[in-house]
């Protein structure tokens, strides 16, 4: 079951198989604006409750069941952008690199693309090697928000201590 719903994030779908998160619709078609808001089972409920956490930069890593489909491949890249800090950023190469194929850095973009599950499994945090935006599921302008997003709320939490704190 899918559940679409208005979020601080945008208009976001969730699915769950009853037991993981197994797909989210960054920018569903209109259609689905117009279905009423249905309740979720469990698993989707706590997937919203900590994507406004999240999006309030309350929550900075999530602790949700996921059950992404995809190659082994795919899965060894998934969980290595599950392993990009909050408020970093890693490139194609990067990621190649710690899975240990250097030179997979397309195979790694496809992957990428591929994510059932952003936001949650954070491909948001992927950039090209020379720092520039790549695509997104949900467009650039929400993957250059949600990088400010993460980047605002690190830097205030790395911040508010002693780095700033008076002699």
């Amino acid at each position: 079951m899918t559940v679409y719903r208005d979020t601080a994030l945008g208009f976001i779908g969730i699915e769950s198989d009853g037991r993981a998160v197994v797909r989210v619709v960054l920018n569903p078609p209109l259609s689905c604006h117009d279905q009423p808001q249905a309740e979720g089972d469990s698993i989707i409920e706590e997937a919203f409750r900590q994507l406004e956490l999240y999006a309030a930069g309350e929550l900075e890593s999530f602790d949700l069941p996921l059950s992404p489909q995809g190659t082994p491949f795919m899965k060894k890249v998934w969980d290595a952008l599950l392993r990009i800090p909050y408020g970093q950023t890693a490139s194609y190469r990067d990621i190649a690199e710690e899975i240990g194929s250097p030179k997979a850095c397309r195979a790694v973009g496809m992957a990428n693309h591929r994510n059932p599950i952003p936001i949650f499994i954070p491909c948001h945090r992927v950039i090209g090697c020379r720092g520039e935006l790549t695509g997104y599921a949900g467009g650039l302008a929400m993957k250059q928000r949600l990088l400010d997003r993460e980047q605002r709320a690190f830097l205030l939490h790395t911040c508010d201590g002693e780095l700033f704190a008076s002699p």
